[in-house]
Order: structure tokens, then sequence, then C-alpha cells
């Protein structure tokens, strides 16, 4: 944290002498994203290159990081009710519908997690980090990239085949949104006696007609049909098969909307752990096999059309 001279209060975030990216590449990736505007994406206000030194400068956000309101220590949490939890979900994934969809190239962001949601004074979401996102050039349904992302957040194709779709971050957004609604950190929070993760925890409870108990027990008061709706989104987003989950674009219309989601469209989570990849329901040697080939695959199916979502 610094301030200007004027006295405007900003966010500093040093980036590793360790980059490989020269100063022009860096320079022509930070101009393009200087150049986007959006409520939800946390603006840069400029940067410094000299020497190895890479430093951004962000806005500064009076409520740092949706990790620290609300999935941090007791000392740094925050009481969220339920309007401004639902606030947090659409409007984070409004930001990154913009990135998919509008921005110029289309941006994946790689890294949606909680820590990267930024709130400002009336906990107005905000990504942030998008900066060294990857950069899409026109007619590009994917990108061969090195694995960068945060475990428990990782979509298993991604991790897996190192193959960069919108699709993985769709999935990072549904674990985000189950970890906003149970409260619970994907990558710390183990359920059951099995030590399963949030994903697997919530569709063992979707099984067994328990979908509800998820629910942060903060939160006392909610309407029940809006958050059911709310977790089977999250449940659309983090299917095994990326060619099964809704762009993002949809799932913006799948929070603002009281639709009523075919459930019969819904297919088991995918999981990954480590080196192995698969979906709730089957053996570690199918599934593994099993998600290789959707991985290779994905990129050639179509997005599920708003009718196979809702009806």
């Amino acid at each position: 944290m610094g301030s200007l001279r004027d006295g405007t209060q900003i966010a500093i975030k040093c980036l590793s002498a360790e980059s490989k990216q020269g100063t022009k590449e860096f320079l022509t990736e930070i101009n393009m994203i200087w150049n986007i505007r959006h409520p939800n994406l946390v603006q840069l206000i400029g940067c410094c290159v000299e020497d190895n030194n890479r430093i951004l400068v962000y806005e500064y956000l009076e409520n740092n990081s949706l990790a620290n309101a609300l999935l941090g220590s007791k000392s740094k949490y925050v009481s969220l009710d339920w309007p401004t939890r639902a606030n947090i979900c659409l409007g984070t994934a409004s930001g990154l519908s913009f990135l998919h969809e509008e921005a110029d190239p289309p941006i994946v962001h790689r890294d949606i997690k909680a820590s990267n949601v930024l709130l400002d004074g009336n906990f107005h979401p905000k990504i942030g980090d998008f900066g060294l996102a990857k950069l899409f050039p026109d007619n590009v349904t994917h990108v061969s990239t090195r694995v960068a992302g945060t475990m428990g957040y990782l979509a298993p194709e991604y991790a897996l085949l190192g193959q960069l779709t919108k699709k993985a971050d769709v999935y990072s957004f549904g674990v985000l949104l189950l970890e906003i609604i149970s409260g619970r950190s994907s990558s710390k929070a183990a359920f059951g006696d099995d030590m399963l993760i949030l994903v697997e925890w919530t569709w063992k409870l979707r099984e067994e007609g328990r979908l509800l108990e998820i629910v942060d027990p903060e939160l006392t008061q909610f309407p029940e049909k809006e958050v059911m709706r709310f977790i089977k989104v999250g449940l659309f987003c983090t299917q095994a098969g990326a060619h099964y989950r809704p762009t993002m674009k949809q799932v913006v219309e799948m929070l603002s909307k009281d639709v009523h989601l075919n459930e019969k469209a819904l297919t088991e989570p995918g999981v990954y752990r480590g080196n192995t990849s698969y979906s709730l329901g089957a053996s570690s040697s199918e599934t593994s096999s099993s998600q290789k080939h959707k991985g290779k695959r994905s990129v050639d199916h179509e997005v599920p059309t708003s009718a196979q979502l809702a009806r």
C-alpha cells in the first residue's frame, strides 16, 4: 500500500525479478490491460520497469480480499449477509464474463480465487491480478502453456494437459461460488469422514438430498430457492468435462435471473489431486484415461445452450 502525491491511496505489487518476460513484451501486455475498464475489474493505474524490476500500481480497495473477509482468520472475518454474498458472486461473474467475451483480445485469468477478488468500501467485488493472464488471439480456442493457478481451484483438464481455455476460469469460478456460499476454503477445508474437498462434498450432499447443508452456518437468514440455484450453478461450472460447463455469459444469466435449471443436463464434477484427475463415481484408472481424452477434444464441442441449462 502507498499513496500518490495527491493523497490517493494505491496498492503496489512487485513482480518476480526472475520473470523471463522482456521489457517490450511486458509493456505491450500492460498497455492492453491499461485500456480495459469494467466496474468489476481492479483498475491499473500505472507501472514501473527499471532493470529487472516490474512494479504494478493498482487502485486501493478498502476491504482487502474476499479471502481475508470471509475465509481468513477470525480477527479479519467480516459477517457478510446473503444479499452481499450474492452481489459478490454476480459482480465477479460479470467481470470474468467481460474478460472472456468483450475484451479484445479475450483474456483468460488463470487464477480466479478468493484472494484475487478484492472488495471496496461497500463490498463491491473487483477481480485483481488479471494483468499477467493469458491473452487469446483471434480464432484461438486454446493455448498450451505452463500450468499456473492455485490448488483447489484448478480445472482437471488444464492441470493435467496444460491446455488453457476459458472453461478453466469457469471451473475456478464454480469453486469460488461454493466457497462464498459455504464460508469454507476449498484448498484448506475437508469435509466428512472421507475428508472430501468442497466440490466433492457438495456433490455428495446433492446425491443425498441435503444440498442446503453446505450453506455457511453464519448465514441464519437466506432465501432457500435462490441459494439452491447458486449452489447448482457452482456444480454446473465444475463439471468434469470442460465442454459441459456453461460460458461465463451464461453463468451471469443463471445467477441474475430466477431460472429453473435443468438438472438432467448436470454431470459429475471433476477433481484434480496432485498428478491425478477424476470425476466422481468412476475408478481412478478409468477416469484418468477418460479425462485425458475429454481434455483433448473439449475445444471441439459447442458450449451448452441456454435451453440445456434452463427450461
